[in-house]
């Protein structure tokens, strides 16, 4: 049977997945920036840096992941 033209359904599974993804890129993002902040003594900025970045990584995964339902 062929199944082209069928959209893929978003169910609870993948939206778990979206969490959790973008749950590790803001860990990730703020866990990396504590750690070059203790080496280099720059407590609070590049511990923001790393939250920023995490948040873009988040946001384009997202699209990324969820662009397949949508078009």
């Amino acid at each position: 049977m062929n199944d082209e033209g069928v959209k893929p359904t978003l169910d609870a599974w993948n939206l778990i997945g979206i969490g959790g993804y973008n749950m590790a890129c803001l860990l990730v993002g703020i866990g990396l920036g504590r750690l070059v902040d203790g080496w280099l003594g720059t407590v609070p900025a590049l511990t923001m840096a790393g939250l920023g970045v995490g948040v873009i990584m988040g946001v384009v995964g997202t699209w990324f992941q969820i662009r397949r339902f949508l078009i």
